[in-house]
């Protein structure tokens, strides 16, 4: 195995670790120290792999959204599947993986209510991450305008329809932590359908 292999591998061993300080923790109490102790490192190895503990928190949450983002680029790829499929699969992927990373959600989540202050409030730092999953899904939606499956559909209402959906798996995880939002996938079946039948 290669070196850089070697280094990523060890790179997400030691974000899982960090994880879990940073759910018992919190982001606040959590220090380089405590999650070099956790995983089983000295500080110094640690800083090997990380500069601080903001840049491993920055990381797991990039690691999300970019898988996220390659699960919707695939789906919209994907010639197999009309805009309905598509759409329906993307919101059902996006659930999936958020709660494969509900611990990672319930972190953000905390950390934003507790870190709200005038220029750097939440939704300000949100609506930066998931900028390009949102363009992504408006992507869809206009997509499946110009190919006739929707119709009298607006898409900037239509994306925060879909949007929504995903923010109700975020609220389900990472604020009431339920350990699953897969309720929402109907959900999310349901307003595609009538998106496509009825528009919107």
């Amino acid at each position: 195995m290669s070196k850089v292999v070697q280094h990523e591998k060890r790179r997400t061993e030691i974000l899982a670790k960090a994880l879990d300080v940073f759910v018992e923790k919190g982001f606040e109490d959590t220090t380089f120290q405590k999650i070099a102790d956790h995983a089983g490192i000295t500080r110094t190895i640690l800083y090997t792999y990380f500069k601080n503990k903001r840049e491993i928190f920055n990381y797991s949450i990039k690691q999300l959204l970019a898988a996220v983002e390659n699960d919707l680029a695939m789906v919209r790829k994907n010639k197999n599947l009309n805009c309905v499929e598509k759409l329906t699969q993307v919101i059902t992927l996006v659930i999936d993986r958020l709660e494969e990373n509900r611990k990672l959600i319930s972190v953000v989540h905390d950390l934003l209510a507790h870190t709200q202050t005038g220029k750097n409030d939440a939704d300000y730092r949100v609506r930066r991450r998931t900028v390009r999953v949102r363009h992504i899904l408006a992507s869809m939606v206009i997509d499946g305008i110009r190919s006739g499956e929707l119709q009298n559909v607006n898409v900037r209402v239509a994306d925060d329809l879909l949007y929504s959906i995903i923010e109700a798996a975020i609220f389900r995880l990472g604020v009431l932590k339920k350990q699953s939002a897969a309720a929402l996938k109907d959900v999310a079946v349901l307003a595609v359908r009538q998106l496509a039948v009825h528009g919107l």
